[in-house]
């Protein structure tokens, strides 16, 4: 069900395709930073980096309204930040402090964000299904024209919520999109060792519009996007959209030595010639639209942003002991 249908690149504002890129910029530069707190010993627990995958989380969030929901992993800051999200209210909350989105309490794996339809991040592999699901019924019964986006990784295909739930979007035509980011890997094994068949096929057999995308062209991603949020909005139901990535590095911050189950010159080669900001920078010198200049003041002005979000969370304060109890649900 993979639609062929041309999408004018050149008809979308230079501004917008500026735009995507730096929000790319920003997602990367947010997790090396996070890497770096981590390996400082500033950031308490682990975190799982989204750097190799921003163009999923921008392309997919542009083509959205600030009132369409969305349901993040693990690895989700670059959805957090795709969505809207504060730079240093995310650190304040991988530090644990007050100032953080749940005010310290959700670390890393948990971050929440209400005002830009965030419904939050989840640590269990295709737990958030059910969340975006229902939130998909919500709308129905409301009658607005939002729609609700699921993102998980390629690991959630062996998860059974996944399946129920996307087989009652489609009986009851919810608006819902399955956003499933492939990487490849399961944490440290490949998935052609774990998920049987094709991926996409799974989502075809509930009869679900189903759709593949290079993940890492953010351009091919926002195109894909628009035409599934629209049919969403149109009620025409639930839509799975496949996209093929990549994450640079390891399975979360302490996984250094990845040799044992993926080689190096992979690694390298989807470092170097299927780099998303590289692809999109580079398609745009090419077309005209931006001279190579601009790119390097953009992540010179998103360095500092970041660096100063850093700052900022790093001076917050931790919350008071006598919140513990609060806003916590079991």
């Amino acid at each position: 069900m993979t639609q062929s249908t041309e999408f004018d690149y050149n008809a979308v504002d230079r501004e917008q395709w500026l735009h995507m890129y730096e929000q790319m910029c920003k997602i990367r530069s947010f997790e090396e930073n996070a890497n770096e707190l981590y390996f400082s010993r500033k950031m308490p627990g682990l975190t799982h980096l989204y750097i190799g995958e921003e163009a999923i989380a921008v392309g997919v969030c542009e083509a959205l309204r600030r009132e369409d929901y969305i349901t993040s992993t693990h690895r989700g800051h670059g959805h957090c930040v795709a969505k809207g999200a504060s730079l240093d209210r995310m650190f304040a909350e991988l530090l644990g402090k007050e100032a953080g989105y749940c005010r310290g309490k959700g670390g890393s794996m948990h971050i929440a964000d209400q005002d830009t339809g965030n419904l939050g991040a989840n640590a269990i592999v295709g737990g958030s299904a059910g969340i975006a699901t229902g939130a998909g019924m919500s709308i129905k019964m409301r009658g607005t024209d939002q729609v609700a986006i699921c993102f998980f990784g390629d690991g959630a295909l062996g998860q059974g919520l996944l399946y129920e739930t996307m087989n009652m979007a489609q009986l009851w035509k919810l608006p819902v999109i399955y956003v499933c980011e492939n990487n490849l890997y399961n944490e440290y094994t490949h998935n052609r060792e774990t998920a049987a068949g094709s991926l996409k096929a799974r989502a075809e057999a509930f009869g679900i519009h189903a759709e593949e995308v290079n993940g890492q062209d953010v351009r091919a991603v926002y195109a894909t996007m628009l035409r599934l949020v629209e049919r969403s909005r149109q009620g025409e139901g639930p839509a799975f959209l496949l996209c093929q990535t990549y994450r640079f590095l390891g399975h979360h911050v302490g996984d250094v030595n990845r040799e044992y189950y993926r080689s190096k010159e992979e690694e390298t080669l989807w470092k170097t010639e299927r780099d998303p900001l590289k692809n999109l920078a580079a398609w745009m010198i090419e077309a005209g639209l931006a001279e190579a200049t601009i790119f390097g003041q953009i992540e010179e002005d998103v360095q500092a942003e970041v660096a100063a979000a850093v700052e900022f969370a790093l001076n917050a304060p931790f919350p008071n002991v006598s919140e513990v109890t609060e806003n916590v649900y079991a």
